[in-house]
């Protein structure tokens, strides 16, 4: 398809870099922005700097990777990544991975490649996420795509087709990987389900059976492990209040809340794993599957793929005895750690800014954060 069939949802082009980067950094709330998660930098000889900019390769390279190996030096304590050899040189991938923070899953994703030689991915973010102009235009020079999902029922069809065309034509066109996540927002409960719904959405372009389309856009899961989520009590916040009114939905504040939260906060150790592409284990499927069995083994391999593949922390081991009253896993452990895992529970749960929440709720929060912790050790060891 020709290229401006997608310019709604496509990165911009470097033929027009230069002037969406002069409007960018003429945005006070980008200035704001960039002064909040660095307060000790000089803003105009940052926007200088930008303004020289002029290719999204240019972008990612001399701009976001160094910003982002200061935020990983600053609020991790290490950011690694191993099956790195899975990803070939000249290939286009592709990558589908476990959701666990807003920003941070593709953007750390891409400092792995980078740090390993390789090009960055385009990134698919929600246009739920662009809540304001200089966010849009942030993302879309930063090599992300946008998934449409203010569409309504009528339009729902007609944009995943699109979406679809474009992930087809990154990958046999482009050469261009990219990343998506395996479901529409993260799984609160770090219960790692493939939505197969988003597996539809992929093989509704490119030609062929169900199973050709996929094997087209050569999946390759990504597993990713998070220490500690920063997030833990805003999700386990949001189950207290969906439990109080089930038609609870998230604010545009809620998510600008939680991207902050997901950004400047410690994180411990972060790890990511590239699996082998699927395009294997697709072949070896019955290829006479039809649309929804086709997307519900391949969302159970990218599943498998993603839970053999999770790095487990003390505090998952930990988080699993607490909530089972057990002490299964006590060797993977010591008291130290059992006394860490408390003391965060207890500091997690007094940040929860609901009103009048009773000992009921504190302990059922509680619980859901044992849960988040202890659900990555569960699907890894148990398949369930």
């Amino acid at each position: 398809m020709n290229r401006e069939d997608f310019s709604d949802i496509a990165p911009f082009d470097d033929s027009d870099f230069r002037s969406h980067i002069l409007n960018l950094v003429e945005q006070p709330e980008f200035a704001n922005a960039v002064t909040w998660v660095f307060p000790d930098i000089e803003f105009s000889a940052f926007a200088e700097k930008l303004k020289l900019v002029d290719s999204q390769e240019s972008f990612q390279l001399s701009v976001m990777c160094p910003i982002l190996e200061k935020l990983a030096a600053r609020s991790t304590d290490g950011l690694t990544c191993d099956g790195i050899d899975n990803y070939k040189s000249g290939h286009a991938y592709t990558m589908i991975s476990n959701h666990r923070d807003i920003v941070l899953d593709a953007s750390f994703l891409n400092l792995c490649l980078v740090r390993n030689g390789q090009p960055t991915s385009e990134v698919a973010i929600g246009n739920n996420l662009l809540i304001m102009p200089w966010i849009d235009e942030l993302v879309r020079l930063n090599k992300s795509f946008i998934v449409k999902r203010d569409t309504g029922m009528r339009g729902a069809l007609e944009a995943a087709k699109h979406l679809s065309a474009y992930i087809h034509y990154c990958i046999e066109e482009k050469k261009q990987s990219l990343w998506i996540a395996h479901r529409e927002g993260r799984a609160k409960d770090s219960n790692d389900r493939t939505q197969d719904s988003l597996i539809k959405m992929l093989e509704l372009g490119g030609e062929g059976s169900p199973l050709e389309r996929l094997r087209e856009v050569n999946l390759m899961p990504v597993s990713i492990s998070y220490e500690f989520d920063p997030n833990d009590y805003l999700k386990a916040q949001e189950f207290v209040q969906k439990r109080r009114n089930p038609d609870h939905k998230k604010s545009p504040k809620d998510d600008l809340r939680a991207m902050e939260t997901g950004i400047m906060r410690p994180k411990g150790r972060i790890h990511y794993a590239f699996t082998e592409c699927l395009n294997a284990k697709i072949d070896a499927l019955p290829q006479n599957l039809d649309r929804a069995q086709a997307a519900h083994k391949v969302a159970e391999l990218i599943d498998d793929a993603i839970h053999s593949n999770y790095l487990l922390y003390p505090i998952n081991y930990v988080a699993y005895d607490m909530l089972e009253g057990t002490r299964r896993f006590v060797d993977q452990y010591t008291d130290a750690d059992v006394d860490a895992v408390n003391e965060r529970l207890e500091t997690q749960i007094a940040k929860c800014r609901l009103d009048d929440v009773t000992d009921e709720e504190r302990i059922y929060m509680r619980r859901m954060i044992l849960t988040m912790y202890s659900n990555p050790l569960k699907n890894k060891l148990f398949k369930n």
